[in-house]
């Protein structure tokens, strides 16, 4: 059945997601969000797209961007080409590290623009990991302090706010702190399984006693069963290393 064809934004502007295949994460430390933020700001220089809101999460990133000369499609594939070639050469693994189709929606109007922002913002909160404030991997602090350098094209959303900078800061800082129960690109877990599942499906795959037995094995053999599992639908690398004792990093690579 083919693919639905993306609904094409009259203000080009869009809030995107894209995701770890099979709920991977995509960082695994700080170095591995820099490279991204880096890869961000490199493409940026090359296609010449706007970004007003960004924020890398373990597993996936949001990103609010307008595309100008370039069409958003081949703006993300050249971000996710560059990041998963460095990400695979760092962790000593292959394929695919991004969800094949990534999520878009198309921002038309004002208002659902200065809420995708907040929702963008407000993922760590959320998430139960850090407040706005204190969050490094967004771009909330981008909008406040506009005396240091920055990528993000702030200009565009404080100018709704007020042609007075300060005022425009305070009212930013006001509405990002509104409660709300703003909800834009959802991440939707359509399969989600259980440990004892997961075990049961390892166990099975690798021919197993216990699932404790895959430490044993000789790395060529329990990589091919890591291979597998990681693979099914539903199971995550976090998942596979909680249910077998691997590290995350050697579940990757494999």
């Amino acid at each position: 059945m083919p693919r639905i064809a993306r609904e094409k934004s009259s203000s080009g502007i869009y809030h995107i997601m894209v995701r770890g295949i099979n709920q991977q994460d995509i960082f695994e430390d700080d170095e591995d969000r820099q490279r991204y933020i880096e890869t961000l700001e490199r493409f940026k220089k090359e296609t010449n797209f706007e970004i007003y809101a960004y924020c890398l999460m373990n597993n996936h990133v949001h990103l609010l961007i307008r595309e100008k000369e370039v069409e958003i499609s081949k703006i993300l594939k050249k971000i996710g080409t560059s990041y998963a070639y460095y990400f695979n050469w760092k962790y000593e693994r292959n394929g695919h590290l991004f969800q094949d189709r990534y999520k878009s929606e198309t921002v038309e109007s004002n208002s659902y623009f200065c809420m995708v922002i907040r929702y963008i913002h407000q993922n760590p909160v959320k998430a139960g990991l850090s407040s706005m404030e204190d969050y490094k991997w967004s771009s909330y602090n981008s909008y406040i302090h506009r005396d240091r350098q920055t990528m993000i094209d702030a200009e565009f959303f404080l100018g709704m706010l007020s042609e007075n900078k300060d005022l425009a800061i305070k009212r930013y800082i006001d509405y990002m702190n509104e409660p709300n129960n703003d909800k834009c690109l959802e991440i939707e877990n359509k399969v989600k399984l259980t440990d004892e599942k997961a075990r049961d499906i390892i166990k099975k795959i690798g021919n197993l006693k216990n699932i404790s037995d895959i430490q044993r094995l000789d790395i060529e053999k329990r990589n091919s069963i890591l291979k597998k599992a990681k693979e099914i639908e539903g199971m995550s690398v976090l998942q596979i290393s909680r249910v077998t004792g691997i590290n995350r990093t050697a579940i990757s690579k494999a």
